[in-house]
């Protein structure tokens, strides 16, 4: 009785305004059904976003608060739709861009033969291919670990870009304020010795 587990993704990037909040959604199709949710802040603020995950009859699932990222599973407790949702609500100014994943693991099973020789010759044709199965299975696993470890170094990458980007337009306003205080005092030092030489000349006379 093989099992192939088909996989329905979902990876988006969605930028959001101040005060936003936005809701996403997938189908489960049976009881038991895997449900995988990702999500990263990639740029905005202090890197950080409420999150909300609700059940067809809107029960809450999980939830966080000015969370930077999240990798989780859960098995669906009912049929039907649920609903990922993101919150900017924290943010005066700043937007966000969150990359998220949602992926439902729909599990095929074949129904069963009746025991006959044909069937026999099927079983055993399906022992020899378990080994098979099994690397697949592994193999499934170890992609899936890459794809979490890239998306963690490029959640790393976009944040210390967006850093060095914040820092340098710090240091371009104040070496402008310093370069105007430069220019403003030594225009005030020639204001305050044309006033003295004034002076001077006016004691003279």
């Amino acid at each position: 009785m093989p099992v192939n587990a088909i996989p329905a993704a979902t990876t988006l990037t969605y930028r959001m305004q101040p005060h936003e909040r936005a809701c996403f959604h997938t189908n489960a199709k049976k009881q038991g059904e895997k449900l995988a949710f990702y999500f990263a802040v990639q740029s905005g603020g202090s890197f950080d976003i409420d999150y909300e995950v609700r059940d067809p009859k809107n029960n809450e699932v999980m939830k966080g608060h000015k969370e930077r990222q999240g990798d989780f599973v859960f098995a669906a407790q009912e049929v039907g739709e649920y609903s990922f949702c993101f919150s900017n609500g924290m943010s005066t100014f700043a937007e966000k861009v969150v990359d998220f994943d949602i992926t439902a693991e729909n599990e095929q099973t074949e129904p069963l033969q009746p025991i006959t020789s044909k069937a026999s010759g099927k079983e055993a044709a399906t022992k020899e291919m378990k080994p098979l199965e099994d690397g697949i299975n592994k193999l499934a696993d170890s992609l899936g670990g890459i794809v979490r470890q890239q998306k963690y170094f490029r959640t790393r990458e976009n944040r210390n870009f967006d850093t060095v980007q914040s820092t340098t337009r710090r240091i371009f306003w104040f070496g402008a304020i310093e370069a105007f205080l430069l220019v403003a005092i030594g225009f005030l030092q020639v204001y305050i010795i044309e006033m003295l030489f004034n002076k001077s000349s006016k004691m003279r006379v």
